[in-house]
């Protein structure tokens, strides 16, 4: 095939072809973790992130290459989640402002466009780090676009993205040491190819399907246009015309004078024509003047009508029922959190809303936005307690117009937890409060136990398959066969003699007996420091080790 041009539902067909592959591919994607514990995410973040995005088409298919663009951006924007679902919606955000306001586009626009994505994504992260997502897509970029010539065509130029992709995901461990002490590339990288791959199938005419579970039609709600309501919104009117020869010449079809026309009678107009099909979105208040108007062209293959009035109240309903409302207050507070007993702890320590999530389970944009909604607050301070969970609710924050949102930038439940219960809110205006939290963060010391899914060497330590490790960030301290044996290893090493305060958080595989025989250990060995055990439940992490 040789394709020239791109249009919406072709661009919409590659981001379905993306979403499919990368489907497929997830956990591949999910296992090149740094760490060899079971926390790795990252394909299941960017796939959700892209699938939203795939639902938003769905929602609002489209001919208009740019339309197509904005209303995917828009829906994986919303459903971004970890930090390189975050990066994987600024790209196509950044391609979506590239391509704004047109029907189609040739590799040069294509690649100016996604030359946006580049700057969109880089501008999202405050500290860009190299030998990510962030490098294997500017490196195919720059590449695919320096080898464009006079004769190259979409697939020719795919080809080329494609390749540099994979050559630029094998340098990452150069870039980054920890990707080459642990032996794995990036995975925001390689989920990006699988996306790529999928992309340059559908443009190759062989697309790739995804299994999903199919949504039962919701109800209307008729009692919410009755017979004293008004129609304030008018109709969404879509409809395929088939122009025919019976009633005048297709080919002198005049497009413009027909948008003219609809533009007159209605708003949000998009019509666009294929040989003798022409389709036509458009909002009226009279869809029947409409539909008698351009039966004079033709005659209808589908129409669609509905009430946008009936539309937004039951959307104003469901608002209302989604996202109570708190009485009003100055401050409201945020958490993230996994595990029923820390989230107990949470809500014990003023939290208004714990939103669910934490490693292998972040919360998306809207989730947070969610939270936001239902906080009657004039400032909210939002507590993410994970590093990757930072960037998308700094996202959510910038999109929230309601209130002012502050992320206190906790990359641990113990930061979260410290933090939160030093806070002090009263006779203190925003920069002090903000500023004493991040003493209070830095303060904090958080170590980790789990259990390792595979046999590694790391920072000079022999780790065999079920052991259990000891790690501080991206340090791992100690490995031993036995969770409380890593435990107490792991706390010698990090001297807690010398920390007034240590609060351990038991997570969901640790019974009361090991429970009970670490508090004595402690008590024992570091008679000194206040010990504190909480059953918070988590998965993922046997202990949660907070030193302040």
């Amino acid at each position: 095939m040789e394709t020239r041009t791109m249009d919406g539902i072709l661009f919409a067909n590659m981001i379905r072809g993306g979403a499919a592959s990368l489907s497929a591919n997830r956990q591949l994607v999910n296992d090149l973790n740094v760490f060899p514990i079971p926390d790795g995410d990252t394909g299941d973040n960017m796939f959700m992130t892209i699938d939203s995005g795939v639902s938003a088409l769905e929602e609002k298919n489209n001919a208009s290459l740019g339309h197509t663009a904005s209303t995917a951006a828009k829906g994986m924007l919303l459903g971004a989640r970890g930090n390189s679902g975050v990066i994987l919606s600024r790209i196509f955000a950044g391609i979506s402002q590239g391509l704004e306001g047109v029907d189609s586009a040739d590799v040069v626009l294509l690649d100016k466009a996604f030359e946006s994505g580049i700057s969109e994504a880089y501008r999202a992260v405050s500290v860009p780090v190299e030998g990510t997502i962030l490098t294997v897509y500017k490196d195919a970029v720059h590449y695919a676009g320096s080898q464009i010539k006079t004769d190259t065509t979409l697939e020719s130029y795919f080809d080329n993205f494609l390749e540099e992709l994979r050559r630029s995901l094998q340098r990452t461990p150069e870039l980054l040491d920890v990707l080459r002490e642990a032996g794995v590339v990036d995975s925001g990288g390689a989920g990006f190819i699988y996306i790529a791959e999928g992309m340059l199938l559908a443009l190759k005419g062989q697309m790739l399907t995804q299994e999903k579970t199919q949504k039962p039609a919701k109800a209307v709600d008729y009692s919410l246009f009755d017979e004293n309501s008004v129609l304030t919104y008018g109709y969404c009117t879509e409809f395929l015309l088939r122009l025919q020869k019976a009633k005048g010449d297709p080919e002198q079809f005049d497009l413009e004078a027909f948008k003219d026309y609809l533009n007159l009678v209605g708003d949000s107009v998009v019509a666009f024509q294929e040989g003798t099909i022409v389709k036509v979105h458009v909002h009226t208040m009279k869809p029947g003047e409409v539909l008698s108007y351009c039966q004079q062209y033709g005659e209808f293959l589908t129409t669609k009508i509905e009430n946008m009035t009936l539309q937004h109240n039951e959307h104003t309903l469901h608002q209302q029922m989604e996202t109570p409302r708190l009485p009003h207050k100055t401050y409201g507070f945020v958490s993230v959190a996994a595990g029923q007993g820390i989230k107990e702890v949470f809500v014990s320590l003023g939290c208004d809303v714990v939103v669910d999530g934490g490693q292998s389970m972040n919360p998306s944009t809207e989730d947070f936005l969610s939270a936001f909604r239902k906080i009657n607050a004039d400032h909210i301070l939002v507590y993410p307690n994970n590093s990757n969970i930072i960037l998308t609710a700094q996202q959510a924050a910038s999109l929230y117009q309601e209130a002012k949102v502050d992320i206190i930038p906790t990359k641990t439940i113990g930061e979260g937890y410290a933090a939160i219960s030093q806070l002090d809110t009263e006779k203190k205006d925003i920069p002090t409060i903000l500023a004493e939290q991040q003493e209070i963060i830095s303060g904090v010391v958080t170590g980790i136990v789990s259990q390792s899914v595979r046999d590694t060497e790391q920072n000079g330590l022999t780790i065999c398959k079920d052991d259990y490790i000891g790690f501080v960030g991206d340090t791992i301290y100690q490995t031993a066969a036995d969770k409380n044996a890593a435990l107490l290893a792991l706390a010698a090493d990090l001297h807690l003699e010398r920390y007034d305060i240590a609060l351990i958080i038991c997570g969901a595989s640790v019974t009361a007996e090991e429970s009970e025989a670490v508090y004595q250990a402690f008590q024992q060995r570091y008679p000194q420091t206040e010990t504190y055990m909480i059953d918070g439940q988590q998965p993922i992490y046997d202990y949660i080790l907070t030193l302040e």
